[in-house]
């Protein structure tokens, strides 16, 4: 059976990842509308797999019998200006899901719900990759994207990136 205080925290992350898709959603509309088409993409992808993660954790809970409560998901905040803003906040965002995963997988060790621990390890690897790709990208940013030739072939990089759904297995 789910621990209680797991299986809240599971369903307050529920709505962290749908935001996380909102706020990527956000960053894809801020370059579509300066033409950077490739950095589009590369956020409406972002934002799907944030869907998909929370459809994970919802399936996760419904499959341990546990309630799933979806909450309102707030408007994206973050002030975008220069080319770089939405890199830099895509970064800090993601440090700050890792922070609310590593509190899920503490209080699921605490709670010695190995279960929920060993759903989590995914999730674990999965933030480890997101922060790597971000962080990927505002060095490639720094190193190439005030050049316009460096720009468009970052650009044209991030349009050949395509969707793939998640391969987890749920208990």
């Amino acid at each position: 059976m789910l621990n209680k205080k797991v299986g809240d925290l599971l369903n307050i992350q529920v709505n962290k990842e749908f935001y996380s898709a909102y706020l990527y959603l956000d960053f894809a509309n801020f370059y579509k509308n300066r033409g950077l088409d490739g950095y589009a993409n590369w956020y409406q992808i972002q934002a799907k797999e944030e869907m998909d993660h929370a459809l994970l954790m919802i399936q996760y809970l419904q499959n341990n019998d546990y309630e799933v409560v979806l909450e309102a998901i707030e408007k994206p905040d973050k002030k975008l200006e220069n080319f770089d803003d939405p890199l830099k906040e895509g970064l800090e965002h993601e440090r700050y899901v890792t922070s609310l995963i590593h509190e899920i997988y503490g209080a699921a060790q605490e709670n010695k719900d190995y279960r929920t621990v060993k759903f989590l390890d995914w999730f674990v690897d999965e933030q480890g990759e997101e922060e790597k790709n971000a962080s990927d990208m505002i060095t490639k940013y720094q190193l190439f994207g005030h050049d316009p030739k460096g720009l468009y072939a970052l650009d044209s990089e991030y349009k050949a990136r395509v969707y793939s759904a998640p391969s987890l297995v749920l208990d």
